[in-house]
Protein backbone atom coordinates (compact mmCIF):
# COMPACT_ATOMS: atom_id res chain seq x y z
CA UNK A 1 0.00 0.00 0.00
CA UNK A 2 1.26 3.47 -0.87
CA UNK A 3 1.36 5.85 2.09
CA UNK A 4 0.75 9.32 0.71
CA UNK A 5 1.24 11.28 3.90
CA UNK A 6 3.34 11.08 7.06
CA UNK A 7 2.74 14.16 9.19
CA UNK A 8 1.71 15.56 12.56
CA UNK A 9 -1.85 15.68 11.15
CA UNK A 10 -2.28 11.94 11.63
CA UNK A 11 -5.54 10.93 13.27
CA UNK A 12 -6.92 7.79 14.84
CA UNK A 13 -10.23 7.31 13.03
CA UNK A 14 -12.91 4.89 14.19
CA UNK A 15 -15.22 3.70 11.41
CA UNK A 16 -18.62 2.17 12.15
CA UNK A 17 -19.62 -0.27 9.40
CA UNK A 18 -17.80 -3.04 7.56
CA UNK A 19 -19.38 -2.79 4.10
CA UNK A 20 -17.86 -1.32 0.96
CA UNK A 21 -18.29 2.26 2.24
CA UNK A 22 -16.58 1.56 5.56
CA UNK A 23 -13.74 -0.43 4.00
CA UNK A 24 -12.99 2.06 1.23
CA UNK A 25 -13.01 4.81 3.87
CA UNK A 26 -10.52 2.78 5.91
CA UNK A 27 -8.28 2.15 2.90
CA UNK A 28 -8.25 5.80 1.90
CA UNK A 29 -7.53 7.00 5.44
CA UNK A 30 -4.70 4.50 5.94
CA UNK A 31 -3.18 5.53 2.59
CA UNK A 32 -3.16 9.11 3.89
CA UNK A 33 -1.21 8.09 6.99
CA UNK A 34 -3.99 7.77 9.54
CA UNK A 35 -4.67 4.86 11.89
CA UNK A 36 -8.06 3.18 11.60
CA UNK A 37 -10.20 1.00 13.83
CA UNK A 38 -13.21 -0.48 12.04
CA UNK A 39 -16.16 -1.80 14.04
CA UNK A 40 -18.36 -4.34 12.30
CA UNK A 41 -21.46 -6.09 13.64
CA UNK A 42 -20.63 -9.21 11.61
CA UNK A 43 -17.89 -11.81 11.78
CA UNK A 44 -16.92 -11.16 8.14
CA UNK A 45 -16.78 -7.93 6.17
CA UNK A 46 -19.36 -7.14 3.47
CA UNK A 47 -22.05 -9.28 5.06
CA UNK A 48 -25.01 -7.01 4.30
CA UNK A 49 -25.73 -4.81 1.25
CA UNK A 50 -22.21 -5.24 -0.16
CA UNK A 51 -22.41 -9.03 -0.26
CA UNK A 52 -24.10 -9.90 -3.59
CA UNK A 53 -25.14 -6.65 -5.27
CA UNK A 54 -25.43 -6.09 -9.00
CA UNK A 55 -21.69 -5.95 -9.66
CA UNK A 56 -21.89 -2.96 -12.01
CA UNK A 57 -19.53 -0.02 -11.58
CA UNK A 58 -21.96 2.17 -13.45
CA UNK A 59 -20.07 5.45 -13.68
CA UNK A 60 -22.12 6.96 -16.52
CA UNK A 61 -25.59 5.72 -15.52
CA UNK A 62 -26.17 7.30 -12.13
CA UNK A 63 -29.59 8.90 -12.54
CA UNK A 64 -31.46 8.90 -9.21
CA UNK A 65 -34.66 6.94 -8.73
CA UNK A 66 -36.68 10.13 -8.10
CA UNK A 67 -37.83 11.51 -11.46
CA UNK A 68 -40.84 13.27 -12.91
CA UNK A 69 -42.42 10.14 -14.40
CA UNK A 70 -41.86 7.76 -11.49
CA UNK A 71 -45.08 8.36 -9.46
CA UNK A 72 -47.33 7.63 -12.45
CA UNK A 73 -45.17 4.70 -13.54
CA UNK A 74 -45.27 3.29 -10.01
CA UNK A 75 -49.08 3.23 -10.15
CA UNK A 76 -48.90 1.20 -13.37
CA UNK A 77 -46.38 -1.17 -11.79
CA UNK A 78 -48.87 -1.95 -9.03
CA UNK A 79 -50.66 -4.11 -11.60
CA UNK A 80 -47.49 -5.93 -12.65
CA UNK A 81 -47.35 -8.22 -9.62
CA UNK A 82 -44.07 -9.85 -8.61
CA UNK A 83 -42.29 -8.70 -11.79
CA UNK A 84 -42.87 -4.99 -11.05
CA UNK A 85 -39.54 -3.12 -11.03
CA UNK A 86 -40.76 -0.98 -8.12
CA UNK A 87 -43.19 -1.96 -5.39
CA UNK A 88 -44.42 0.18 -2.49
CA UNK A 89 -45.58 -1.49 0.71
CA UNK A 90 -46.70 1.14 3.21
CA UNK A 91 -46.01 0.50 6.88
CA UNK A 92 -47.12 2.23 10.08
CA UNK A 93 -43.78 4.00 10.21
CA UNK A 94 -43.56 7.80 10.43
CA UNK A 95 -39.99 7.83 9.15
CA UNK A 96 -41.03 5.87 6.06
CA UNK A 97 -43.86 8.26 5.25
CA UNK A 98 -41.63 11.28 5.83
CA UNK A 99 -39.08 9.77 3.43
CA UNK A 100 -41.81 8.94 0.88
CA UNK A 101 -43.09 12.52 0.89
CA UNK A 102 -39.56 13.85 0.42
CA UNK A 103 -39.10 11.38 -2.42
CA UNK A 104 -42.30 12.55 -4.15
CA UNK A 105 -41.21 16.17 -3.71
CA UNK A 106 -37.95 15.30 -5.52
CA UNK A 107 -39.78 13.73 -8.48
CA UNK A 108 -39.47 16.65 -10.86
CA UNK A 109 -37.12 17.35 -13.74
CA UNK A 110 -35.06 20.16 -12.15
CA UNK A 111 -34.24 18.19 -9.00
CA UNK A 112 -33.54 15.05 -11.02
CA UNK A 113 -31.05 16.93 -13.21
CA UNK A 114 -29.35 18.52 -10.20
CA UNK A 115 -29.02 15.19 -8.37
CA UNK A 116 -27.84 13.37 -11.50
CA UNK A 117 -25.16 16.01 -12.04
CA UNK A 118 -23.85 15.55 -8.50
CA UNK A 119 -23.88 11.77 -8.80
CA UNK A 120 -22.08 11.84 -12.15
CA UNK A 121 -19.36 14.10 -10.75
CA UNK A 122 -18.81 11.84 -7.75
CA UNK A 123 -18.93 8.69 -9.91
CA UNK A 124 -16.25 9.97 -12.27
CA UNK A 125 -14.08 10.91 -9.29
CA UNK A 126 -14.67 7.46 -7.83
CA UNK A 127 -13.55 5.76 -11.04
CA UNK A 128 -10.34 7.79 -10.96
CA UNK A 129 -9.63 6.86 -7.33
CA UNK A 130 -10.20 3.13 -7.94
CA UNK A 131 -7.82 3.29 -10.90
CA UNK A 132 -5.17 4.82 -8.63
CA UNK A 133 -5.64 2.10 -6.05
CA UNK A 134 -5.38 -0.65 -8.63
CA UNK A 135 -2.28 0.85 -10.26
CA UNK A 136 -0.42 2.26 -7.25
CA UNK A 137 -1.40 -0.28 -4.58
CA UNK A 138 -1.72 -3.38 -6.75
CA UNK A 139 -5.29 -3.86 -5.55
CA UNK A 140 -6.65 -6.92 -7.35
CA UNK A 141 -8.48 -10.21 -6.92
CA UNK A 142 -12.04 -8.92 -7.23
CA UNK A 143 -12.95 -9.84 -10.84
CA UNK A 144 -12.53 -6.28 -12.10
CA UNK A 145 -13.19 -5.77 -15.83
CA UNK A 146 -13.72 -2.76 -18.05
CA UNK A 147 -16.04 -4.34 -20.59
CA UNK A 148 -18.42 -1.38 -20.87
CA UNK A 149 -22.13 -1.22 -20.22
CA UNK A 150 -24.98 -1.65 -22.69
CA UNK A 151 -28.46 -0.41 -21.76
CA UNK A 152 -30.99 -2.05 -24.09
CA UNK A 153 -34.46 -0.72 -24.90
CA UNK A 154 -37.44 -2.56 -26.37
CA UNK A 155 -39.44 0.50 -27.36
CA UNK A 156 -38.26 3.08 -29.91
CA UNK A 157 -39.93 5.94 -28.09
CA UNK A 158 -38.24 4.96 -24.83
CA UNK A 159 -34.91 4.67 -26.63
CA UNK A 160 -35.28 8.12 -28.17
CA UNK A 161 -36.12 9.58 -24.77
CA UNK A 162 -33.09 7.89 -23.20
CA UNK A 163 -30.81 9.23 -25.93
CA UNK A 164 -32.07 12.74 -25.27
CA UNK A 165 -31.64 12.36 -21.51
CA UNK A 166 -28.00 11.18 -21.55
CA UNK A 167 -25.96 12.84 -18.78
CA UNK A 168 -22.58 11.86 -20.29
CA UNK A 169 -23.25 11.93 -24.06
CA UNK A 170 -19.56 11.81 -25.01
CA UNK A 171 -19.36 8.32 -23.51
CA UNK A 172 -22.88 7.05 -24.20
CA UNK A 173 -23.13 5.84 -27.79
CA UNK A 174 -26.59 5.12 -29.30
CA UNK A 175 -26.84 1.79 -31.12
CA UNK A 176 -29.56 0.15 -33.18
CA UNK A 177 -30.68 -3.44 -32.51
CA UNK A 178 -28.24 -4.92 -35.03
CA UNK A 179 -25.32 -3.06 -33.47
CA UNK A 180 -26.37 -4.17 -29.98
CA UNK A 181 -26.25 -7.83 -31.02
CA UNK A 182 -22.92 -7.38 -32.79
CA UNK A 183 -21.53 -5.93 -29.56
CA UNK A 184 -23.15 -8.55 -27.30
CA UNK A 185 -24.00 -11.75 -29.25
CA UNK A 186 -25.84 -13.25 -26.25
CA UNK A 187 -28.70 -10.86 -27.07
CA UNK A 188 -29.48 -12.79 -30.27
CA UNK A 189 -32.52 -14.51 -28.73
CA UNK A 190 -34.02 -11.06 -28.05
CA UNK A 191 -33.43 -9.69 -31.55
CA UNK A 192 -37.10 -9.39 -32.47
CA UNK A 193 -37.95 -7.35 -29.36
CA UNK A 194 -35.00 -4.94 -29.33
CA UNK A 195 -35.27 -1.34 -30.50
CA UNK A 196 -31.64 -0.53 -29.72
CA UNK A 197 -29.46 0.59 -26.85
CA UNK A 198 -26.88 2.96 -25.45
CA UNK A 199 -23.30 1.80 -24.85
CA UNK A 200 -20.74 3.27 -22.46
CA UNK A 201 -17.32 1.76 -23.15
CA UNK A 202 -15.65 3.00 -19.96
CA UNK A 203 -18.02 1.45 -17.41
CA UNK A 204 -16.79 -1.51 -15.39
CA UNK A 205 -17.84 -4.59 -13.42
CA UNK A 206 -16.43 -6.25 -10.32
CA UNK A 207 -17.35 -8.46 -7.38
CA UNK A 208 -18.10 -6.14 -4.45
CA UNK A 209 -17.72 -8.82 -1.79
CA UNK A 210 -14.33 -9.88 -3.16
CA UNK A 211 -13.35 -6.19 -3.43
CA UNK A 212 -14.04 -5.70 0.28
CA UNK A 213 -11.97 -8.76 1.12
CA UNK A 214 -9.09 -7.48 -1.04
CA UNK A 215 -9.24 -4.12 0.71
CA UNK A 216 -9.05 -5.73 4.13
CA UNK A 217 -6.06 -7.85 3.14
CA UNK A 218 -4.17 -4.69 2.27
CA UNK A 219 -5.39 -2.93 5.40
CA UNK A 220 -4.15 -5.75 7.63
CA UNK A 221 -0.76 -5.65 5.93
CA UNK A 222 -0.51 -1.89 6.49
CA UNK A 223 -0.09 -2.22 10.26
CA UNK A 224 -2.42 0.75 10.74
CA UNK A 225 -5.71 -1.11 10.86
CA UNK A 226 -7.68 -2.99 13.49
CA UNK A 227 -11.16 -4.49 13.18
CA UNK A 228 -13.57 -5.35 15.96
CA UNK A 229 -15.68 -8.16 14.46
CA UNK A 230 -19.13 -9.25 15.70
CA UNK A 231 -19.34 -6.04 17.70
CA UNK A 232 -22.37 -3.76 17.93
CA UNK A 233 -22.22 -0.04 18.68
CA UNK A 234 -24.84 1.50 20.95
CA UNK A 235 -26.57 4.72 19.79
CA UNK A 236 -24.09 7.58 19.82
CA UNK A 237 -23.87 10.17 22.58
CA UNK A 238 -21.71 13.23 23.10
CA UNK A 239 -19.97 15.06 25.93
CA UNK A 240 -18.70 18.63 25.69
CA UNK A 241 -19.58 18.86 22.01
CA UNK A 242 -17.76 15.71 20.97
CA UNK A 243 -18.16 11.98 20.88
CA UNK A 244 -15.76 10.89 23.58
CA UNK A 245 -16.47 7.16 23.66
CA UNK A 246 -18.34 4.49 21.74
CA UNK A 247 -20.21 1.93 23.80
CA UNK A 248 -19.33 -1.43 22.26
CA UNK A 249 -21.21 -4.68 22.79
CA UNK A 250 -19.18 -7.75 21.85
CA UNK A 251 -20.57 -11.08 20.69
CA UNK A 252 -20.00 -12.66 24.12
CA UNK A 253 -22.17 -9.98 25.73
CA UNK A 254 -19.31 -8.05 27.28
CA UNK A 255 -19.29 -4.28 26.97
CA UNK A 256 -16.47 -1.83 26.40
CA UNK A 257 -16.06 1.93 26.25
CA UNK A 258 -13.88 2.74 23.23
CA UNK A 259 -12.12 6.08 23.33
CA UNK A 260 -12.34 7.89 19.96
CA UNK A 261 -10.67 10.79 18.24
CA UNK A 262 -12.58 10.98 14.92
CA UNK A 263 -15.63 8.90 14.01
CA UNK A 264 -16.89 8.02 10.51
CA UNK A 265 -20.43 6.67 10.39
CA UNK A 266 -20.61 4.26 7.44
CA UNK A 267 -23.30 1.99 8.85
CA UNK A 268 -25.73 2.14 5.93
CA UNK A 269 -29.27 1.34 7.01
CA UNK A 270 -28.29 1.44 10.68
CA UNK A 271 -26.99 5.02 10.48
CA UNK A 272 -30.21 6.93 11.19
CA UNK A 273 -30.95 5.07 14.43
CA UNK A 274 -27.39 5.56 15.66
CA UNK A 275 -27.54 9.38 15.59
CA UNK A 276 -31.19 9.98 16.47
CA UNK A 277 -30.36 10.61 20.14
CA UNK A 278 -27.99 13.38 19.02
CA UNK A 279 -30.89 15.28 17.45
CA UNK A 280 -29.70 14.39 13.94
CA UNK A 281 -32.35 13.13 11.53
CA UNK A 282 -30.89 11.29 8.55
CA UNK A 283 -33.31 10.81 5.61
CA UNK A 284 -32.36 7.20 4.91
CA UNK A 285 -34.72 4.35 4.08
CA UNK A 286 -33.78 0.73 3.26
CA UNK A 287 -34.95 -0.09 -0.26
CA UNK A 288 -34.95 -3.83 -0.86
CA UNK A 289 -33.39 -5.39 -3.93
CA UNK A 290 -32.73 -8.94 -5.12
CA UNK A 291 -30.04 -10.81 -6.99
CA UNK A 292 -29.20 -14.20 -8.46
CA UNK A 293 -25.69 -15.56 -8.94
CA UNK A 294 -25.51 -18.14 -11.72
CA UNK A 295 -22.41 -20.34 -12.17
CA UNK A 296 -21.42 -20.31 -15.85
CA UNK A 297 -20.29 -23.56 -17.39
CA UNK A 298 -18.09 -23.82 -20.46
CA UNK A 299 -20.14 -23.08 -23.56
CA UNK A 300 -22.77 -21.00 -21.76
CA UNK A 301 -24.18 -18.19 -23.90
CA UNK A 302 -24.25 -15.35 -21.40
CA UNK A 303 -23.46 -11.63 -21.61
CA UNK A 304 -19.76 -10.85 -21.70
CA UNK A 305 -20.32 -7.16 -21.14
CA UNK A 306 -22.48 -5.45 -18.55
CA UNK A 307 -26.10 -5.32 -19.74
CA UNK A 308 -29.09 -3.44 -18.34
CA UNK A 309 -32.61 -4.19 -19.50
CA UNK A 310 -34.12 -0.69 -19.23
CA UNK A 311 -37.79 -1.68 -19.38
CA UNK A 312 -37.53 -4.45 -16.81
CA UNK A 313 -34.89 -2.67 -14.66
CA UNK A 314 -32.71 -5.78 -14.56
CA UNK A 315 -28.90 -5.69 -14.66
CA UNK A 316 -26.54 -8.46 -15.76
CA UNK A 317 -22.84 -8.51 -14.88
CA UNK A 318 -20.32 -11.17 -15.85
CA UNK A 319 -18.07 -11.63 -12.81
CA UNK A 320 -15.55 -13.97 -14.35
CA UNK A 321 -12.25 -14.54 -12.53
CA UNK A 322 -9.31 -16.89 -12.75
CA UNK A 323 -11.06 -19.34 -10.43
CA UNK A 324 -14.69 -19.19 -11.50
CA UNK A 325 -17.17 -17.67 -13.93
CA UNK A 326 -20.54 -16.43 -12.79
CA UNK A 327 -23.32 -14.17 -13.95
CA UNK A 328 -24.84 -11.76 -11.44
CA UNK A 329 -28.45 -10.73 -12.11
CA UNK A 330 -29.97 -7.99 -9.95
CA UNK A 331 -33.25 -6.13 -10.01
CA UNK A 332 -36.27 -4.65 -8.26
CA UNK A 333 -36.93 -2.04 -5.61
CA UNK A 334 -39.26 -2.72 -2.68
CA UNK A 335 -40.08 0.43 -0.71
CA UNK A 336 -41.51 -0.32 2.72
CA UNK A 337 -40.58 -3.97 2.92
CA UNK A 338 -41.06 -5.04 6.54
CA UNK A 339 -38.00 -6.70 8.04
CA UNK A 340 -37.63 -8.14 11.50
CA UNK A 341 -33.88 -7.71 11.20
CA UNK A 342 -32.50 -5.30 8.60
CA UNK A 343 -29.12 -7.04 8.87
CA UNK A 344 -30.69 -10.21 7.43
CA UNK A 345 -33.55 -9.26 5.07
CA UNK A 346 -35.94 -12.02 4.13
CA UNK A 347 -35.96 -13.34 0.57
CA UNK A 348 -39.34 -12.89 -1.10
CA UNK A 349 -39.74 -16.13 -3.05
CA UNK A 350 -42.21 -14.53 -5.44
CA UNK A 351 -39.71 -11.84 -6.39
CA UNK A 352 -36.92 -14.38 -6.83
CA UNK A 353 -39.15 -16.61 -8.98
CA UNK A 354 -39.99 -13.59 -11.15
CA UNK A 355 -36.31 -12.74 -11.51
CA UNK A 356 -35.52 -16.32 -12.55
CA UNK A 357 -38.29 -16.13 -15.21
CA UNK A 358 -37.03 -12.83 -16.60
CA UNK A 359 -33.40 -13.96 -16.72
CA UNK A 360 -34.12 -17.37 -18.25
CA UNK A 361 -36.32 -15.77 -20.91
CA UNK A 362 -33.73 -13.13 -21.73
CA UNK A 363 -30.70 -15.45 -21.83
CA UNK A 364 -32.04 -19.02 -22.19
CA UNK A 365 -28.64 -20.54 -23.02
CA UNK A 366 -26.80 -19.02 -20.03
CA UNK A 367 -27.52 -22.02 -17.81
CA UNK A 368 -30.09 -23.48 -15.46
CA UNK A 369 -31.36 -20.52 -13.45
CA UNK A 370 -32.83 -22.92 -10.90
CA UNK A 371 -29.20 -23.41 -9.81
CA UNK A 372 -28.63 -19.68 -9.27
CA UNK A 373 -28.07 -18.55 -5.68
CA UNK A 374 -30.70 -16.03 -4.49
CA UNK A 375 -29.96 -13.03 -2.29
CA UNK A 376 -31.77 -9.99 -0.91
CA UNK A 377 -30.23 -6.75 0.29
CA UNK A 378 -31.39 -3.40 1.62
CA UNK A 379 -30.00 -0.33 -0.10
CA UNK A 380 -29.63 2.67 2.28
CA UNK A 381 -31.25 5.40 0.17
CA UNK A 382 -31.87 9.13 0.44
CA UNK A 383 -35.00 10.67 -1.13
CA UNK A 384 -33.12 12.74 -3.72
CA UNK A 385 -30.43 10.18 -4.54
CA UNK A 386 -27.02 11.64 -3.58
CA UNK A 387 -25.42 10.18 -0.42
CA UNK A 388 -24.69 12.03 2.82
CA UNK A 389 -20.96 12.71 2.92
CA UNK A 390 -19.07 15.02 5.24
CA UNK A 391 -19.51 16.49 8.70
CA UNK A 392 -22.69 15.50 10.55
CA UNK A 393 -24.30 18.93 10.33
CA UNK A 394 -27.70 17.60 9.31
CA UNK A 395 -31.14 17.93 10.82
CA UNK A 396 -32.70 20.86 12.62
CA UNK A 397 -29.95 21.23 15.23
CA UNK A 398 -26.98 21.51 12.92
CA UNK A 399 -24.93 23.52 15.38
CA UNK A 400 -25.27 20.71 17.93
CA UNK A 401 -23.61 18.05 15.78
CA UNK A 402 -20.51 16.56 17.46
CA UNK A 403 -17.29 18.15 16.23
CA UNK A 404 -15.68 14.80 15.44
CA UNK A 405 -18.54 12.96 13.70
CA UNK A 406 -18.40 12.41 9.94
CA UNK A 407 -21.01 10.83 7.68
CA UNK A 408 -20.43 8.53 4.73
CA UNK A 409 -23.78 6.85 4.21
CA UNK A 410 -26.98 6.75 2.15
CA UNK A 411 -25.48 5.61 -1.17
CA UNK A 412 -28.53 3.59 -2.24
CA UNK A 413 -28.00 1.32 -5.24
CA UNK A 414 -24.75 3.12 -6.17
CA UNK A 415 -22.68 2.21 -3.12
CA UNK A 416 -20.06 0.21 -5.02
CA UNK A 417 -19.90 2.79 -7.81
CA UNK A 418 -19.46 5.79 -5.49
CA UNK A 419 -17.49 4.18 -2.66
CA UNK A 420 -13.92 5.06 -3.62
CA UNK A 421 -14.72 8.69 -4.43
CA UNK A 422 -16.74 9.10 -1.23
CA UNK A 423 -13.85 7.65 0.78
CA UNK A 424 -11.45 10.13 -0.80
CA UNK A 425 -13.69 13.07 0.14
CA UNK A 426 -13.95 11.94 3.77
CA UNK A 427 -10.19 11.47 3.94
CA UNK A 428 -9.50 14.93 2.52
CA UNK A 429 -11.87 16.50 5.03
CA UNK A 430 -10.39 14.72 8.05
CA UNK A 431 -6.86 15.45 6.81
CA UNK A 432 -7.67 19.13 6.30
CA UNK A 433 -7.02 18.95 2.55
CA UNK A 434 -8.90 20.80 -0.17
CA UNK A 435 -11.58 19.04 -2.21
CA UNK A 436 -11.12 18.66 -5.98
CA UNK A 437 -12.10 21.98 -7.56
CA UNK A 438 -14.14 20.36 -10.34
CA UNK A 439 -16.31 18.25 -8.04
CA UNK A 440 -20.00 19.16 -7.97
CA UNK A 441 -20.89 17.20 -4.85
CA UNK A 442 -22.94 18.81 -2.07
CA UNK A 443 -20.25 18.10 0.55
CA UNK A 444 -21.19 18.84 4.17
CA UNK A 445 -18.19 20.35 5.92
Amino acid sequence: MTFLQESAMQRHVTIIGGGVIGLTSAHSLVRAGHHVTLIDAHAEVASETSHANGGQLSYRYVAPLADSGVPLQAIKWLLAGSEAPLRFRPQLDLAQWRWALQFLAACHRRQHHQSASQLLSLAQHSQQILAEWREQDGLSGFAWQQTGKLVVHRDQQALNKAIGARIAPDDQQPLDARQCIALEPALISQQASLAGGIFSASDETADCHAFCQALERQLINSGRYTRFASTHVAPLSKENGRIQYLDLIHIDGSRERWKVEEVVLAAGNHSAAMVRALGIRLPIQPLKGYSLTLPLSEGAIAPRISVTDAARKVVYANLGSADSHQLRIAAMVDIGSHERDISHPAIDEGRIAALRRIASTSFPEAGNFADATPWAGLRPSTPKGPPLIGHARHGRKKHDAPDNLWLNTGHGSLGFTLACGSADLITRAISGDDLPSNLKVNFHN
